[in-house]
């Protein structure tokens, strides 16, 4: 096997600009002993990650002041900066292990290939041996010892076939295993690349507001209160924006983050995520939540913002009848309920704000879950932010989002939108893709509306 150099970065966390290189170390990771000490540098930084972690704590502890301020910021830093550079090792480690298990996989497909050639050629002889009849056999035959060389030629290949299968069997249970293995390692390390990326950003912004805080005198705390009185206004200004919702009257955003915090704390599907998904939802499509079923015999109904009949509200043999039962039992008239409206293909039907269509919310589990986490009795309601909030919660959960890694939360993005992981079905992954940069990485993200309010 090739010889693996494993490198990594060490970054700089001064105040003029985003991390960059201090200076690059070398170690060579092939040999028992050497592999030992790549695992010894990943455990110091991420001990130098967790001692980090703790300074920062502590300086949230504090009071507020401009000093405080500035050393939570710094504290923030360090913490980003142990972070990149205990990823970085990481994905070094995991490069390795990638390339070893892509080796192995070839060797068992390799080996399969040979052995699925045997296989045919013993099929053969098993045919050309299995051909001939037992007096057939014996007639051919000038001696009884020929005769019974005959025999243990054609158990001999029949061994030989049985062998042969089992070595397919193993080989090929092998294979799956390792292709398994393989996508694990190739999502930590993509996950581990995001977490830089997201870190670098991080130090950029906390450069830029420790240098205004470091810009402003310390005696100055009339300049400082201005700062708060900023991040006081900012704060508020986010919490009640309007969080528009599809086929749901609006809420504030301050609201729609205690939902998501509320679904967080019983389905570990993070906040911004969360809203991410919802708010990918309303824009879907221009008529989102603003249909509604008129005729429950074809699924066809009205849609109130062009005011013309619309067919494909809603799925006749899929739909309706789950529709009329959440409506009725709810004390709903169905005729003044909004849904969404149908796309250029298939059907509409996707109700309140997380636009679940009515053969999904009436799983015979889902309701029961929603009831059970939010401690309530009563039927929840598809048109009731915090009942829709948790119901994509727990699918989400279900898809895999409870991690708060990036590759799942993604393929969860990707499986809402299709069913599937990203790369199957058009659109998915453009779509999971756009959930992951609404939530944590377009300007003024879902996640740093989040912080701001904290």
């Amino acid at each position: 096997m090739a010889a693996w150099v494993f490198s990594f970065m060490l970054f700089s966390a001064g105040l003029s600009g985003l991390p960059g290189r201090a200076h690059a170390q070398t170690i060579q990771c092939v040999t028992p002993q050497q592999k030992v000490a790549c695992q010894a540098a990943l455990d110091q930084a991420e001990a130098e990650l967790k001692q980090a972690q703790d300074q920062l704590s502590a300086a949230q502890s504090q009071s507020a002041s401009l000093a405080n301020d500035i050393a939570v910021l710094g504290a923030k830093i360090k913490v980003a900066t142990a972070d990149i550079k205990a990823k970085n090792l990481l994905i070094q480690s995991l490069g390795n292990d990638i390339a070893d298990k892509e080796s192995h996989i070839n060797d068992l497909e390799d080996h399969i290939g040979r052995g699925k050639e045997t296989l045919a050629d013993l099929l053969r002889k098993t045919n050309e041996l299995g051909q001939y009849s037992l007096p057939e056999v014996l007639l051919s035959q000038t001696s009884v010892s020929g005769f019974f060389n005959d025999i243990d030629a054609f158990q001999s290949v029949q061994q030989g076939l049985g062998q042969v299968f089992g070595e397919l069997q193993a080989d090929a249970s092998s294979t799956a295993a390792e292709k398994d293995a393989l996508t694990a390692r190739q999502n930590a390390e993509m996950d581990a690349r995001y977490e830089i990326q997201l870190q670098q950003k991080s130090i950029q912004a906390d450069q830029t507001q420790q240098k205004q805080l470091l810009s402003i005198s310390k005696g100055n705390e009339k300049a400082y209160s201005a700062v708060v009185a900023d991040r006081q206004a900012r704060a508020a200004q986010i919490r009640s924006a309007l969080f528009a919702l599809s086929g749901a009257q609006a809420i504030q955003f301050g609201d729609a983050v205690s939902f998501a915090n509320t679904v967080y704390q019983k389905t570990g599907v993070q906040p911004a995520f969360l809203l991410a998904i919802l708010k990918q939802e309303t824009n879907i499509g221009s008529n989102v939540g603003t249909c509604y079923l008129t005729n429950v015999n074809d699924g066809s109904g009205l849609n109130v913002k062009t005011n013309t009949y619309t067919p494909n509200v809603m799925k006749p043999s899929r739909d309706v009848q789950p529709f009329l039962s959440i409506t009725s039992a709810l004390g709903l008239e169905y005729k003044n309920m909004p849904v969404s409206c149908p796309q250029s293909i298939g059907y509409g039907g996707g109700m309140g704000p997380a636009q679940f269509i009515p053969s999904t919310w009436v799983l015979s589990d889902l309701n029961g879950r929603i009831q059970q986490a939010l401690g309530i009795s009563a039927m929840p309601n598809p048109w009731k932010p915090l009942d829709a909030f948790m119901a994509a919660g727990i699918y989400l959960s279900d898809l895999g989002a409870d991690s708060a890694s990036y590759s799942a939360q993604r393929n969860a993005a990707c499986k809402y939108y299709s069913g599937r992981a990203c790369g199957y079905v058009s659109g998915a992954t453009a779509y999971g893709n756009s959930v992951i940069s609404l939530a944590y990485t377009s300007y003024n993200s879902i996640q740093s509306q989040i912080d701001e309010l904290q």
